[in-house]
């Protein structure tokens, strides 16, 4: 296949904007088309003017988050959409031929922020932002830059052919190649995809840079019983759950652990599945953006982005997002609730930007409250590596040889004792969220009303998940916009989780949700506060709050719930205290650590409270837990 005879022919002239996407082992698919920039996800053109359906490819910027309402530096990037009007499949190993092969050269290539400097800005946000309470984890970029002589499009296709021959495992291998950008990639992750009504994530945590020689069982071994590495994998998983429960009807349920097995990288990753009806366009906007790159909670993730990041994201951590016409998958055009399209969203990260001869390679690392400054430096270095490596701009590793290694390379993740490790993790987990679900509505409070009030955790939509599957029709209401009236009359009100130090004057959002705790309380109606709320519910007793010795995130443990034993996942920095052998203070009864006086849990007439957070896949009691403690609060009314 020649250029001249090849549909590549205009590619490799530069004439066109397009695509070249890589999704399975046999096939290159080429799109070319217009380029239209718009500035929301509903502006995104999957119709023409006479409403016929059409595909697009868009690439989402960080800072479509300010459609959620989340701060970012804004530097403009466009949401940019590549509408599609030829799309062919062509066979990878003649694409493969077709393109140029030759190095793209380097020069003044290096990182833009230095190693030490980096490790200064982990040790903040572990101190000012994890240890303050802002969140449980957060993902702080830095981007290795360099300057490229080369023509754009011929970096951009030299680069796609080194992922496509040296890189494996990836979900998409692309090059996008628009007016004034380029973006060449071999992403990882799917962030989320939705095809005939099934949603899909993919959470991806936990990295394994493989040594000199290659990966082996025992150097991997030794990485999956990492108790950082697990428990971040963990924290993203709850993290994508409560995306999952805000646009699925089944809340979503887990698979896994996996291995997601690189050229030089390991992950650890879980698949996450649900049911929705929403049009693709509104499930790419609850979901923006994946914890794996931002951090959690997100909307706070977005802050601490904000306040320690020098430069604007662009689009690292943005997804490149395709939209097919149903009718193109052989399905009906329109579905019963109105969709007209699929969509597939890998989440841009191990990602190659050029812009006016500049290349630009973002890495982040996952920041947790056992990080250690130096180590997230270096996983930096690896994840750069991976992408410059793969590319050809940095020799690559090559395994030792080995005379007794099999023709075909064997994944570790078949090994017997590597499978039996990763499900291992499961037997830590909740089984609501690992086995199918009963239905909804019609649990033991069947007929009764709930208002969950939202502090700025969508923990909320998993906790309401769970409730309506004990019976009640709960309703998510934000912090800014519940009323009186709502903590009148609901027969529940659960006041929620937050992040920030629940005794902090100054904040609105802190102010307004101590007014919840006692506005209900002073109706003497039933009240369920969680985590945040329960400290405050604590405070309003007199009891003391005090920052814990070390951050509680992401930490599961077994604590004594009013005389049951109860595995719980808990995300708190701060703590309600007491004396230790306290079981009362004024009407309500405390449930604390013998040793340290932290109470998890309060109960009382019209009212229940837990430190933990119940809904977490970390709170392997956690359903158990939920009713036990909705009936108490429900007690004075059912008596």
């Amino acid at each position: 296949m020649t250029p001249s005879s090849s549909p590549l022919g205009a590619v490799l002239d530069g004439d066109v904007p397009f695509a070249l996407i890589a999704r399975d082992p046999s096939t290159v698919e080429l799109l070319t088309g217009e380029v239209v920039d718009v500035d929301l996800l509903a502006d995104i053109p999957l119709t023409d003017a006479s409403g016929a359906p059409r595909e697009v490819l868009a690439l989402v910027p960080y800072r479509q988050v300010r459609e959620r309402g989340f701060v970012c530096h804004d530097d403009g990037a466009p949401l940019r959409c590549l509408v599609v009007t030829d799309h062919i499949a062509l066979p990878r190993a003649e694409v493969l031929a077709a393109l140029p092969a030759s190095p793209v050269p380097l020069q003044d290539a290096g990182f833009d922020i230095a190693d030490e400097d980096y490790a200064d800005i982990v040790r903040r946000v572990i101190a000012d932002e994890i240890g303050r309470g802002e969140g449980a984890n957060f993902v702080i970029r830095r981007d290795f830059t360099a300057t490229v002589e080369a023509p754009g499009v011929t970096a951009a296709l030299t680069w796609f052919r080194a992922l496509l021959e040296h890189e494996r495992g990836a979900y998409w291998t692309f090059a996008v190649v628009t007016p004034g950008h380029i973006a060449v990639g071999a992403s990882p992750e799917a962030h989320v995809s939705a095809c005939d009504g099934v949603v899909t994530m993919n959470p991806i945590s936990g990295t394994f840079r493989h040594p000199a020689g290659g990966a082996t069982a025992q150097t991997l071994t030794e990485f999956l019983r990492s108790t950082k590495e697990t428990e971040e994998l963990f924290m993203v998983v709850d993290e994508e759950l409560k995306m999952m429960s805000a646009v699925c009807s089944d809340g979503g349920r887990i698979t896994g652990p996996h291995l997601k097995e690189m050229s030089r990288l390991t992950h650890t990753e879980y698949v996450l599945r649900g049911r929705s009806r929403l049009d693709p366009r509104d499930i790419l906007r609850e979901t923006m953006f994946a914890p794996t790159v931002t951090g959690s909670p997100m909307q706070n993730a977005c802050t601490v982005i904000a306040r320690h990041e020098q430069a604007p994201r662009g689009y690292y951590s943005g997804v490149a997002a395709l939209f097919t016409p149903r009718s193109q998958a052989g399905a009906e055009t329109t579905s019963a609730d109105g969709v007209t399209h699929d969509l597939d969203a890998p989440i841009l990260i191990r990602t190659a930007y050029l812009v006016d001869g500049t290349l630009r390679v973002p890495v982040g690392a996952t920041l947790v409250r056992h990080s250690d400054p130096m180590g997230e430096v270096n996983e930096t270095h690896g994840k750069a590596a991976g992408v410059l490596g793969a590319i050809g701009a940095i020799p690559r590793d090559a395994p030792a040889p080995d005379p007794d290694a099999p023709a075909i390379p064997v994944s570790l993740g078949d090994d017997p004792d590597i499978a039996a490790l990763l499900s291992s993790r499961n037997a830590r987990l909740a089984a609501f969220w690992l086995n199918p679900q009963a239905t909804a509505g019609e649990g033991p409070f069947a007929g009764r009303s709930a208002i969950v009030v939202d502090a700025e955790d969508r923990f909320t939509t998993m906790l309401a998940h769970q409730l309506r599957h004990l019976g009640l029709d709960a309703q998510i209401v934000h912090w800014s916009a519940v009323t009186d009236d709502q903590l009148v009359e609901a027969d529940l009100v659960v006041s929620g989780p937050g992040p920030g130090d629940p005794r902090e004057p100054g904040s609105a959002r802190l102010r307004r949700m101590r007014d919840v705790v006692a506005r209900r309380r002073a109706t003497g109606r039933p009240l369920l506060a969680v985590c945040l709320s329960h400290q405050i519910l604590a405070d309003s007793f007199g009891i003391a709050l005090a920052p814990l010795d070390a951050p509680h995130q992401g930490l599961q443990k077994t604590v004594d719930v009013f005389g049951t034993p109860a595995s719980i996942g808990f995300y708190n920095t701060f703590t309600a205290r007491v004396e230790p052998g306290t079981t009362a203070v004024g009407e309500a009864e405390v449930a604390a650590d013998q040793l340290s006086g932290d109470v998890y849990a309060l109960r009382g007439p019209g009212f229940a409270s837990v430190q933990g957070h119940l809904e977490s896949i970390l709170s392997r009691d956690g359903m158990t837990t939920l009713e036990r403690l909705v009936w108490l609060a429900l007690a004075p009314v059912d008596a």
